[in-house]
C-alpha cells in the first residue's frame, strides 16, 4: 500500500489526469472528539489505505516510534499526522492539521482538530471550514464532556452531517452491546441539535477495521464503511437555489478600458443582462459580462470565482455585496450573534474591536452579552464578560452598516471574526443569527439647522479637547484653567469632568473594565452632541484604555478631536493624593483603581503631552489654548 515514484506523465496525460480530478466532488470534513480518541490515527490510516504515504515519510514515522519508545509491531499512524514536536512528545494534537486525499469517487480535505479543552478555538477554526464532522468516541470511555462540547460547536458553526465513529472496538472485545449503548446515549443528547444526518460506525483505526473494507470481526454491523459513507453522502447546501449574493473582493482595473469586480459567488445564480443592486446604497445596474481566466460566461453559479462588469459606472468597492433588487440582502449595523472568544484577555462589552465579515472590515463593539452558553449542559447563564474558549449570545454594534444574512441560511454571509484593532490578532469567531430589527427601523431625523450654522453663529470652530491621565495628574486643574481663558476670549465652552458625570449620567456604573468602557462611550456620545451644537467641549477623564479614546476620536472629524496627555508619573500623582484615593487603593479598600490594580494605557500619538512636573497648570493651559486657537483658523 506504499506509494512509489512513477514515470513522468506526458503533458496531455497530465492534463487529462488533472481534468478527471476536477470532475470529482470535494468534501471538506473534520475529525474531533476527546483527547486520545484516535483522531490523528484515523486520518493517518485513511492516507495509508489510500496509498498516499511515501516510503520516506513512513520510514520517518517508524524512526519516531523508536525514538519515542512506542511499542508494538503496527505502525503508529498518528505520527504521520502530528507534525508539531510538542504534539509528538505529548501524544496529543495541538494545531489544526489539514490533509487532502482522493479516492476513485471523491476528493477530500480533512482537518485534524485538537481534542483538549485548551485548544477549543483551534477546533472551532476547523469546524468553520467543514461540511461534515467525524466525532470519535473511545469505546472504553463512552461519551465524555469534550465529546459533547465538540458536537455542540459543530452544530453551532453550521455543520449538518455527523459520523459517530466508535473507535478502539478491539479494546472492548468487539462487543456490539457497548457500541449500541454508546450510539443510543449519543443520539439522546444530540437530538436537540439540527443535524441532517447521523451515521454511527464501529471501527478500529489502528487496524483499519471498517475504514476502507468491512471488518470480518464485526459481522453484526451491516452499515457502510467510513470511506463508503464519505464517498456517497450528499452535503450539498442548495446554495445555487438561494438568492444571488456576490461579495466584491477586488476592484479589477488593469487599464482605463476595463473595470470589473472580482470575487466568489456566495450563493445563487447570475446571468449576463440581469439587474443587480449594491446592497448598501441600493444603486442599480445590469451585468454586462461575466469574465473568468478561461473566457467569458453567460451564467455563473455559487462557488465560482468570477469578475463581473457592469453596464453603469456606479460606486462599488471592496466589501460591497451585489444582489437582486427584489431579493436584497439585509443591511444592518446591529445584529445578534453567537460568539466564541479565543483570547486570554476577557471580552467586556463596549471595547472597540474590528469585525471581518466576508470581504468587509469595520469597527465594532459588543454592546451586550445576552447569555453565556455552558458547553457541558448547554444551559444559558448570565455573564458580564467572556473568558477564553467561552461561548455566548451577544449583540454587536458596527460603526457602518454591513450586508449580512443568518449563518444558517448562508455561511459566507453570516460567519465573521473579530480582531484586535491595535495588535491585529484574531480575538474570536462568530455566526450571525439575525439583525436587531428594532434598530433597523430607526432612521436619523433630518434637521434644518446644521452644525456649521450653529458654529458660525458662535464664531468658533467646535471641537473636543480630551484630557487623559492618571488620577491626580492635574487634568481637571488644567481643563478648568483652559475653559476660563477661552470664556475670557468669548468662546462657547462646556467642561465634562469625570467626577461630575459620575453624579448623574453614569451614576449607575461601577469601576470594572466593562463599566469604565461604557462610561467613556457615553461621554464620547455627549461630546459629539456638544460639537454638533457648535461648542468647544473640554473632557477631563482618566479614560485608561486606548481603544475607547480612539472610539471617541472616530465619532468626530479629523480636526475636531485633540487628545491631551497629562503625563504625570504615578509616584507624583500618588504623592499629591488630595482625596486619599491611592492610599485606600493600596489598602485594598478601592478595587480596580487605575495605576494600582487596573492598567493605564499611555497615549501613543497625542496632540499634546503635558509635563506637570516641570510646568505649572497655568503655563500648560496656555499651551492648550494656543492649540485650540490654531484649530480655529
Amino acid at each position: 500500500m506504499i506509494s512509489t515514484a512513477e514515470p513522468p506523465l506526458s503533458n496531455q496525460l497530465l492534463i487529462d489526469h488533472l481534468g478527471s480530478q476536477d470532475d470529482k466532488g470535494l468534501l471538506r470534513f473534520m475529525t474531533c472528539g476527546s483527547v486520545d480518541d484516535g483522531k490523528s490515527t484515523l486520518i493517518g490510516r485513511l492516507l495509508y489505505d489510500a496509498n498516499l504515504i511515501y516510503e520516506e515519510h513512513l520510514a520517518n514515522a517508524v524512526e519516531d516510534m523508536r525514538r519515542l519508545g512506542v511499542a508494538g509491531d503496527t505502525i503508529d499512524f498518528a505520527l504521520l499526522i502530528d507534525g508539531l514536536q510538542a504534539e509528538r512528545e505529548q501524544g496529543i494534537t495541538i494545531d489544526v492539521a489539514y490533509r487532502s486525499f482522493t479516492t476513485a469517487k471523491r476528493r477530500f480535505i480533512v482537518a485534524d482538530t485538537p481534542g483538549h479543552e485548551q485548544y477549543m478555538r483551534n477546533m472551532a477554526s476547523g469546524a468553520s471550514n467543514s461540511d461534515l464532522a467525524i466525532i470519535l468516541i473511545d469505546a472504553r470511555k463512552g461519551i465524555l464532556p469534550q465529546t459533547r462540547r465538540h458536537t455542540f460547536v459543530a452544530s453551532l458553526l453550521g455543520i449538518r452531517h455527523l459520523i459517530i465513529a466508535v473507535n478502539k472496538m478491539d479494546l472492548v472485545e468487539w462487543d456490539h452491546r457497548i457500541f449500541n449503548c454508546i450510539v443510543s446515549d449519543f443520539l439522546s443528547f444530540a437530538s436537540r441539535f439540527d443535524f441532517s444526518s447521523l451515521q454511527a460506525i464501529p471501527m478500529c483505526a489502528r487496524s483499519g477495521d471498517n475504514i476502507f473494507i468491512p471488518s470480518p470481526i464485526m459481522p453484526w454491523y451491516q452499515g457502510p464503511t467510513l470511506i463508503e459513507h464519505l464517498e456517497t453522502i450528499d452535503v450539498s447546501s442548495e446554495l445555487e437555489s438561494k438568492p444571488f449574493r456576490f461579495q466584491v473582493q477586488w476592484v479589477n482595473r488593469p487599464n482605463s478600458d476595463f473595470r470589473g469586480f472580482s470575487g466568489t459567488v456566495a450563493s445563487g445564480t447570475v446571468r449576463v443582462g440581469e439587474k443587480l443592486v449594491v446592497a448598501g446604497s441600493g444603486r442599480g445596474t445590469k451585468v454586462k459580462s461575466i469574465v473568468t481566466y478561461d473566457g467569458d460566461l453567460s451564467v455563473a453559479v455559487a462557488g465560482q470565482a468570477v469578475t463581473l462588469t457592469l453596464e453603469d459606472e456606479i460606486d462599488v468597492s471592496r466589501g460591497d455585496v451585489l444582489c437582486p433588487s427584489a431579493e436584497r440582502v439585509e443591511v444592518t449595523d446591529r445584529f445578534q450573534a453567537r460568539l466564541i472568544w479565543m483570547n486570554e484577555e476577557p471580552l467586556v462589552p463596549g471595547r472597540r474591536l474590528l469585525i471581518k465579515l466576508g470581504t468587509r472590515t469595520a469597527a465594532c463593539s459588543v454592546t451586550d452579552i445576552c447569555c453565556k452558553i455552558d458547553v457541558n449542559t448547554f444551559t444559558e447563564l448570565a455573564a458580564s464578560s467572556l473568558q477564553l474558549n467561552e461561548m455566548a449570545v451577544v449583540h454587536l454594534k458596527v460603526r457602518e452598516p454591513l450586508a449580512c444574512e443568518s449563518y444558517n441560511i448562508n455561511r459566507a454571509m453570516g460567519g465573521f471574526i473579530v480582531i484586535d484593532p491595535v495588535a491585529n490578532l484574531t480575538l474570536g469567531a462568530g455566526i450571525i443569527e439575525h439583525g436587531l430589527w428594532h434598530h433597523n427601523h430607526v432612521h436619523p431625523q433630518a434637521l434644518t439647522v446644521s452644525k456649521e450654522t450653529r458654529a458660525t453663529i458662535k464664531g468658533q470652530k467646535p471641537m473636543v479637547v480630551w484630557f487623559t491621565g492618571l488620577s491626580g495628574a492635574g487634568k481637571s486643574t488644567i481643563a478648568n484653567a483652559v475653559e476660563k481663558k477661552l470664556v475670557a476670549l468669548g468662546k462657547h465652552t462646556y467642561l465634562l469632568d469625570g467626577d461630575n458625570i459620575r453624579q448623574g449620567l453614569s451614576s449607575d456604573l461601577g469601576f470594572t473594565d466593562s463599566d469604565r468602557i461604557e462610561n467613556i462611550r457615553r461621554v464620547a456620545e455627549v461630546s459629539r452632541l456638544l460639537v454638533d451644537a457648535g461648542i468647544i467641549a473640554l473632557v477631563s477623564f482618566i479614560s485608561p484604555f486606548r481603544s475607547e479614546r480612539q472610539l471617541a476620536r472616530e465619532l468626530l472629524a479629523e480636526d475636531e478631536f485633540a487628545e491631551i496627555y497629562v503625563a504625570t508619573p504615578l509616584s507624583v500623582a500618588e504623592a499629591r493624593d488630595t482625596k486619599g484615593l491611592y492610599a485606600r487603593a493600596r489598602r485594598g479598600e478601592i478595587k480596580n483603581f487605575t495605576g494600582i490594580d487596573s492598567p493605564y494605557e499611555v497615549p501613543e500619538s497625542p496632540e499634546l503631552s503635558l509635563d506637570t512636573t516641570t510646568h505649572s497648570a497655568e503655563q500648560l493651559a496656555n499651551v492648550v489654548v494656543e492649540l485650540i486657537l490654531e484649530r480655529c483658523h
